[in-house]
C-alpha cells in the first residue's frame, strides 16, 4: 500500500478535522513508515469551514465584530476572503453559533442572525462576486429575519414599527420592506453549505427539531414554530417565495429559508460543497486506500453527512475506505459492509468512556488508527 489518503470531519468537543487527520497520521506512519500520506481534513458546511475552504482558495482570514445571537452582544467573528477576493467563505456559528451562549441564557425566542448579515455586507464590502455560507450550529431560530434585517430588509408590525429581534417576534410580522435591501446582495451568487434537509415548519421543522438544543421548551417550540409560519405566509405574499417547501429551509433556526428568499441562495450538501471546492477527487485518484471519521457515527451518516460524500466518491472509482469515529450509535456491523465503510474503529468501547475519549481523543484517533489499519492489512493478505 503505497498512498493512503486522510480525510476526517472534526471531531466536536474535542479535536478540529485538522486536529483528527494529523493524529491520524501518526497512527499511519506507525504502521507503515514508508507509505505517502495525504492530508484532507474536511467539513459538512458548519464547524471548520472557514479553516478549511480558505487555504484551499489562497486566502486569508478576516476578523470582523459583528453583533452576537444575544440582544446586546458584541462578537469577533472569523470569516474568510479567496486570494483573487472573488469568493467570501462564513460558518454562521462565528456570528450566531450556540457557543457563544452560556447555557442558562439560551433562548431562541430571542436570539437573532443579525451578525450573520453583518459579516455578509462586510464580504459584500471586499467586492466578492460569490459567498458560500456554512449554518450548522446556530443558536437562533430567526427565519434569518436578523440577517435579513442587516442587509436593510425591515420587518413591521401591524403599526408599521420595527419588530424586535429573535424567532417569537416573527409571529406579529405584518409586513416586510425590501426597498432598502442592499442591492449588491442580488448581484452575488450565494451558496449554502449544510447537512440538513429539514423544511422550515412541523414535526420536522426547525424548532420541533433544532428548538430544544437551543434552549426551546415545548411550550416555546409551538410559538417558535406558529412564528415561522406565519413569517412564510409574509415572504410568499410579499416576495412569491414559498419557503415552507425548501428543503433544508429550516437549518440553522431557519436561515436556510431567510438566505433563499433575501439572498437568492441556493441550498447544497455541505459536504459537496467541500470536496468540489478542495479539489477532493485529485487527491482521491491517487489513492489506495482512505481513512475518514468523525465525532459520531449514526443512521444519518447515510443522508448527507460528510462521511457519506467521502464514501460515495471513492465507491465510484473502486477505493475502499475505513473510518475511525468517536462512538458508534447502534450496531456497528451495520455500518461495515461491501457497499459502505470496509472497516470501523470507535473511540468509545467497553473499556472507554465518552468523557475519556474526548478528553485523549488525539492519542486515541492514533491508536485506533493504527490497530485498524493492521487489521485491514492482515484481513487484506
Amino acid at each position: 500500500m503505497k498512498t493512503i489518503l486522510i480525510a476526517p470531519d472534526s471531531f466536536k468537543g474535542s479535536l478540529s478535522a485538522q486536529d483528527a487527520a494529523a493524529a491520524m497520521e501518526r497512527g499511519v506512519k506507525e504502521t507503515l513508515s514508508d507509505s505517502v500520506v495525504i492530508k484532507h481534513p474536511i467539513s459538512d458546511g458548519g464547524e471548520g469551514l472557514v479553516d478549511i475552504l480558505t487555504p484551499a482558495l489562497n486566502g486569508t482570514v478576516v476578523t470582523t465584530e459583528v453583533s452576537g445571537p444575544l440582544p446586546g452582544q458584541r462578537v469577533k467573528a472569523r470569516w474568510g476572503l479567496s486570494g483573487d477576493q472573488a469568493t467570501g467563505i462564513i460558518e454562521m456559528a462565528e456570528a450566531a453559533g450556540l457557543p457563544l451562549v452560556p447555557r442558562e441564557k439560551r433562548d431562541p425566542k430571542i436570539t437573532t442572525t443579525y451578525g450573520v448579515g453583518e459579516l455578509i455586507r462586510a464580504a459584500l464590502d471586499a467586492g466578492v462576486s460569490s459567498l458560500i455560507i456554512g449554518i450548522g450550529g446556530s443558536a437562533t431560530n430567526d427565519g434569518g429575519a436578523g440577517m435579513a434585517e442587516a442587509l436593510g430588509v425591515k420587518f413591521l408590525d401591524v403599526s408599521g414599527l420595527p419588530l424586535d429581534r429573535g424567532g417569537a417576534a416573527l409571529g406579529q410580522l405584518h409586513s416586510i420592506d425590501v426597498h432598502e435591501k442592499d442591492p449588491r446582495i442580488d448581484q452575488v451568487e450565494v451558496i449554502i453549505a449544510s447537512d440538513v434537509q429539514n423544511t422550515l415548519c412541523g414535526e420536522r421543522g426547525a424548532s420541533a427539531v433544532y428548538g430544544p438544543q437551543k434552549g426551546a421548551s415545548s411550550r416555546d417550540v409551538r410559538i417558535l414554530d406558529a412564528a415561522l409560519l406565519h413569517y412564510s405566509e409574509v415572504i410568499q405574499s410579499t416576495l412569491g417565495i414559498d419557503v415552507l417547501s425548501i428543503p433544508g429551509g429550516g437549518a440553522a433556526g431557519g436561515l436556510g429559508a431567510g438566505l433563499a428568499a433575501f439572498c437568492g441562495a441556493q441550498l447544497k450538501r455541505g459536504i459537496d460543497v467541500v470536496l468540489q471546492v478542495t479539489n477532493f477527487d485529485d487527491h482521491l485518484r491517487s489513492a489506495d486506500l482512505v481513512i475518514t471519521g468523525e465525532g459520531r457515527i449514526d443512521k444519518q451518516v447515510r443522508f448527507g453527512k460528510a462521511l457519506s460524500g467521502v464514501i460515495e466518491r471513492a465507491q465510484q472509482i473502486g477505493i475502499p475506505v475505513v473510518a475511525v469515529v468517536g462512538s458508534v450509535e447502534g450496531n456497528r456491523e451495520s455500518f461495515v459492509s461491501s457497499q459502505f465503510l470496509a472497516d470501523l474503529e470507535s473511540l468509545v468501547d467497553a473499556k472507554i468512556t465518552t468523557e475519556e475519549a474526548m478528553r485523549d481523543a488525539s492519542a486515541l484517533i492514533s491508536t485506533k488508527t493504527k490497530l485498524l489499519l493492521q487489521r485491514y492489512l492482515t484481513q487484506r493478505n
